[in-house]
């Protein structure tokens, strides 16, 4: 519960556009990922805002391939 909590709140961000995204993504499908893809999640946390949207939109590739499945997979807006 400690864990969901701490990305919830790591999940609110500046941008209108992320919180929907990022808070869909945390009540959908969060609790179904295994420990690695958390921790990719995670570095995708730890981006800024704008660069984090880019990637969700498909304006920038993500860092690893372990960011890209989770992006593909649950966050693609585009």
């Amino acid at each position: 519960m400690k864990e969901l909590e701490r990305v919830r709140w790591r999940c609110r961000r500046g941008l209108l556009e992320m919180d929907i995204v990022l808070g869909r993504f945390v009540e959908k499908h969060y609790a179904s990922l295994n420990d690695e893809q958390k921790v990719a999640f995670d570095v995708l946390l730890d981006l800024p805002d704008n660069v984090f949207w880019d990637m969700v939109t498909g304006r920038e590739a993500p860092p690893q391939d372990k960011q890209q499945q989770i992006l593909l997979d649950y966050l693609k807006v585009v």
